[in-house]
């Protein structure tokens, strides 16, 4: 066993990467953000890929709850209409369409993000680790919620989906293990919730945490749509999503909304 003193450096070095790699994606999207766009213009909806809201636990993947809202109103502004992502994972939708998803189902879906679009009217869609909603780990009791709290989230326009059990890299899995992650987060939902789901989103959701083995299998499981979390880099046959992160303020948001992310994939 590690003594306290290694255990200290290590989560030491664990934190430094994590700045690190903070970092490099601030002055990446910053970046990107500042390069004309040019080229034609996108022929197709967007779907855009959140985490939490006011909930700063999630690090990168944290939007503040003031910056939200106001993402919400530029979209508008800029004549964007929100639809659910399904219509657009199934159609393709229009140029000036957007939907919201949420990953995860951290206790801020609750408590920012549902009265937010409810009271604007817009539907959205959760995905749900199911182990990690089942509180078997202390940490989960505080930062996710649980299946009665989300049974009470239920109604209105809300899609909910699997996003698995423990949120792997499914590229480092094998067969076996793609088919438990995908089949008992499906049928815990179906316990918990009173519905099969027949969404998945993929955990982290890069080209390189998807293959062929597991898009055959979560087909198999009854999964008819797959997002990712990447735009032109996506596994094919998936549903793409533009992930949305604590860096962006109206400017990069704007910069995002008009494709500048669109060929990029968070450093992992």
């Amino acid at each position: 066993m590690l003594k306290k003193g290694a255990k200290a450096v290590l989560r030491s070095v664990g934190l430094q990467r994590e700045q690190i790699a903070a970092t490099r994606m601030a002055v990446e999207r910053a970046t990107l953000a500042s390069i004309p766009r040019t080229g034609a213009k996108r022929q197709w909806g967007r779907i855009l890929a959140y985490h939490s809201v006011g909930q700063p636990r999630t690090g990168v993947n944290d939007v503040s709850l003031r910056r939200f809202e106001r993402q919400l109103d530029i979209a508008i502004e800029l004549g964007f209409e929100f639809v659910s992502a399904l219509q657009i994972a199934h159609t393709g939708g229009e140029p000036n369409q957007l939907a919201i998803t949420v990953d995860d189902a951290w206790t801020s879906a609750a408590e920012n993000i549902a009265p937010i679009v409810r009271k604007r009217g817009l539907p959205w869609s959760l995905f749900v680790v199911s182990g990690w909603s089942d509180h078997a780990d202390d940490w989960t009791r505080k930062d996710i919620l649980n299946w009665s709290q989300l049974k009470d989230l239920m109604g209105g326009d809300l899609e909910i989906g699997s996003h698995s059990v423990s949120h792997p890299d499914f590229s480092k899995l094998t067969p076996d293990q793609v088919k438990l992650e995908l089949e008992v987060s499906r049928d815990g939902i179906a316990e918990n919730l009173g519905f099969v789901p027949k969404s998945f989103a993929i955990p982290y959701g890069q080209s390189a945490n998807w293959n062929a083995m597991a898009h055959e299998l979560a087909r198999s499981a009854g999964y008819d749509t797959i997002y990712s979390q990447a735009e032109r880099t996506g596994f094919p046959g998936t549903a793409p999503r533009t992930f949305v992160t604590k860096f962006d303020n109206d400017r990069i948001f704007r910069a995002l909304l008009n494709g500048a992310f669109d060929s990029w994939e968070e450093w992992v």
